[in-house]
């Protein structure tokens, strides 16, 4: 007889490997950390194989452990989505979220995914721009969720989802020059980053000027790599095929922040789906 995989079992494993720790995973799941442990030693004797190599100060995915995960994400992914077509067919209707184009392309496309997976009734509406002209829109109603670039000035609040370092970015060390103005690529105003990169080079007294705007990600990118100036991002944006600037050559930068904030008198499904961003988000983190 083939043998089966305990689903909660399975749900410890991906936590206790998502969040790098028994302690961490226990605090999600809502067990102690013996319990944890416990549940991952029984789906080990399950499986017949060590799924973690653990140590005092040493936790890591055993060879059968990382094959085992995308497996027992896929499953957790396909009950979650019966679970919530059975159980919960109330979860439906228009969302409307609204959430900056640079986040939304580098984290967003596989969480809208998981969500209208498990979630098939609910219709999500997606909206990018820049975080200020969000804010205006959510107060005017127009979304039931934003994600926005959280600056110590905003008067909205929200729920913490995303931190993240910015760095300067260039093609290479000659984009940067000793004196003489900075050649600055940024997005058109409102832009936080531009914010961010403005004050920081007055702040020093650095010369600067903006060589080239663009509106997207993509393009942002694209004049950095051709060498037109040098720009601000954050560091998981930064590819390959551009250079970091090392620290000390421009003025640091304060870490990037994205809030989650649900307009008052959300429904369910708005509810639902913003735990969904949340608890996908601190996964990536």
């Amino acid at each position: 007889m083939p043998r089966t995989l305990d689903l909660d079992l399975l749900r410890s494993f991906v936590t206790v490997a998502e969040l790098g720790g028994f302690t961490r995973a226990g605090t999600r799941l809502g067990r102690t950390q013996s319990a944890v442990s416990l549940q991952i030693k029984r789906l080990e004797e399950q499986v017949g194989v060590p799924l973690i190599a653990r140590g005092p100060r040493h936790f890591a995915l055993t060879g059968a452990g990382r094959r085992l995960l995308p497996h027992a994400r896929q499953m957790l992914r396909m009950n979650d989505a019966a679970m919530a077509e059975l159980v919960e067919p109330e979860v439906a209707g228009l969302v409307r979220l609204g959430v900056p184009e640079d986040f939304a392309t580098a984290h967003l496309p596989e969480v809208l995914a998981e969500f209208t997976d498990a979630h098939p009734k609910v219709e999500l509406e997606v909206t990018c721009d820049f975080t200020l002209n969000l804010e205006q829109a959510f107060r005017a109603g127009r979304f039931d969720l934003v994600l926005v670039k959280r600056e110590p000035e905003v008067a909205l609040t929200g729920m913490r989802v995303w931190r993240e370092p910015l760095i300067w970015v260039a093609r290479d060390h000659l984009s940067v020059p000793a004196d003489g103005p900075l050649l600055l690529i940024a997005s058109p105003e409102p832009c936080v980053y531009r914010h961010r990169a403005i004050a920081a080079l007055e702040a020093v007294g650095r010369p600067w000027r903006c060589s080239y705007t663009s509106t997207s990600l993509a393009g942002t990118q694209a004049a950095v790599r051709a060498g037109l100036g040098v720009a601000v991002l954050p560091r998981e944006m930064c590819p390959d095929t551009l250079t970091p600037v090392p620290e000390g050559v421009l003025p640091a930068l304060a870490d990037t922040e994205i809030a989650l904030i649900e307009a008052p008198g959300a429904s369910h499904s708005a509810r639902r789906f913003a735990q969904h961003i949340a608890q996908a988000l601190e996964r990536g983190a």
